[in-house]
């Protein structure tokens, strides 16, 4: 997606993308003719938003591209984006005036991925220049990032096992100059992890957990936990193929924390880094977990299995337990965890929980001005009594009334396993984008990694 962004003083010759609403079309065409105004009248072009009309030029190529809007002061977020793939070849560049331009050129960046490991990629090459004045490494380190996220979501299962899933976290730190470890198989119940060894014993692919760290030490502590299922079957409560044949994407929670530590670890953020992810494959074997199991957790809680299908919060609660061990600034966990979420927010708008008000609200400011959708839902403590168990510490899952709050009721269950580190969130993303939009190729997706990018850049670099 870099390649796709150069800048303006380094391209010779390139056709003007000039942003256009319903009332400054006439002053528009006014300036570029009779012939652009005739051919806009042809094409029956007036201007409106997402709209776009290729002005032809007296030589046979094109004078300008005209795109369509919103008002003046509206956000743009990522529309230019609608232009990645449809142009003819060539480059181009934002006329003088484009609103918001490093918005724009994201948009444009972000729509020209395509995942190209099993098929030939497009070999149109559009490029759009940019003006010197952006930041086009920032802009880059968070393309790096996306693509990470996107790449590895994509990839399907066969490709993409536990321990490919972790080694990607490994060259990536390595790549960094982090460092770190593999707990894999067995070693899993000697250094502490039952949940994660659990729910990843059936499948011929052993089970394993990814911890790498990098930055200095006395910098302030940043961790990153993300659910690493790598395909989820449900175990022995199965799944019905309509609802097992996107389970590739169960591991969009480790693809978009690695995502985020790429950005943090490509633009140097003086944090100490780590990001811890269990990588697992629920599958179906004797050795396979059991509704009404009861699993002892790294916490010392002992946890009833409700249902095998609820597997991605047992193996966070387990990482989430090792990471606040060490009690950090921050603790960001992201998981494809709840189709409850999806019911309530729809694939675009994951939600997002915390008790820490302040952070809150600078998730949702960093969220809005990155065009990256986020909403916050409610720990509410009362749902806490539906996990409530008569053999056990708690039930993994709702036990008093099918449907009830199920994304929060998933979140308070992970709240039991956050006592020492005060600011802690936690994200039921979907990681995936059924329908394309400007900026959001279909398939695998990154959510919620770039406004947390921008807000710990702010908080953190702001700090020093």
């Amino acid at each position: 997606m870099r390649q796709c962004l150069v800048r303006k003083s380094e391209v010779e010759t390139s056709t003007p993308i000039i942003a256009v609403t319903e009332e400054s079309l006439p002053g528009i065409l006014a300036k570029l003719g009779d012939q652009a105004r005739g051919w806009c009248e042809a094409n029956d072009f007036a201007g409106k938003a997402s709209t776009v009309l290729l002005v032809p030029s007296l030589n046979g190529g094109f004078a300008a591209v005209l795109f369509g809007v919103l008002e003046a002061g509206l956000p743009q977020a990522l529309a230019l984006g609608s232009l990645a793939k449809t142009l003819p070849e060539g480059d181009y560049h934002l006329a003088d005036g484009f609103p918001d331009p490093e918005q724009a050129a994201l948009g444009f960046a972000l729509s020209s991925y395509s995942f190209a490991r099993y098929r030939s990629k497009d070999a149109k090459e559009r490029r759009l220049a940019v003006p010197d004045d952006i930041d086009l490494e920032r802009i880059g380190t968070i393309l790096d990032g996306v693509q990470l996220t996107r790449d590895l979501i994509n990839t399907p299962a066969n490709d993409l096992g536990p321990e490919e899933l972790a080694k990607s976290a490994a060259d990536l730190f390595e790549a960094h100059g982090g460092s770190g470890r593999i707990v894999i198989g067995d070693d899993l119940l000697e250094e502490g992890f039952p949940m994660v060894h659990a729910v990843g014993r059936a499948s011929s692919r052993v089970p394993c957990l990814a911890d790498f760290s990098w930055g200095r030490e006395d910098d302030p502590k940043v961790t990153l936990v993300g659910k690493g299922v790598i395909f989820d079957t449900g175990g022995l409560n199965l799944k019905p193929g309509s609802s097992m044949s996107l389970m590739k994407k169960d591991m969009g929670g480790g693809a978009n924390v690695l995502g985020l530590a790429s950005m943090i670890m490509g633009a140097k953020l003086p944090v100490r880094l780590r990001v811890i992810i269990p990588c697992v494959e629920n599958a179906v074997s004797g050795s396979a977990f059991r509704p009404g199991d009861i699993l002892q957790s790294r916490k010392g809680l002992s946890v009833e299995i409700g249902n095998t299908d609820a597997e991605g919060r047992l193996v966070l609660g387990d990482a989430l337990t090792l990471a606040d061990e060490e009690k950090p600034d921050l603790l960001v966990d992201m998981a494809t965890l709840t189709g409850a979420a999806r019911v309530a927010l729809g694939p675009d708008l994951p939600p997002y929980f915390t008790d820490d008000e302040e952070l809150a609200e600078d998730v949702s400011v960093f969220a809005e001005a990155a065009s990256d959708p986020l909403w916050r839902l409610p720990l509410w403590k009362p749902y806490l009594k539906y996990l409530d168990s008569k053999i056990a510490d708690i039930n993994h899952i709702n036990t008093v009334g099918t449907g009830f709050a199920g994304s929060i009721t998933a979140a308070l269950f992970l709240s039991r396993f956050v006592e020492n580190t005060e600011s802690w969130i936690h994200f039921d993303i979907y990681g995936w984008t059924p329908m394309e939009k400007p900026g959001r190729p279909t398939g695998g997706e990154a959510q919620g990694i770039r406004c947390l990018f921008d807000l710990i850049t702010e908080k953190f670099a702001s700090a020093k």
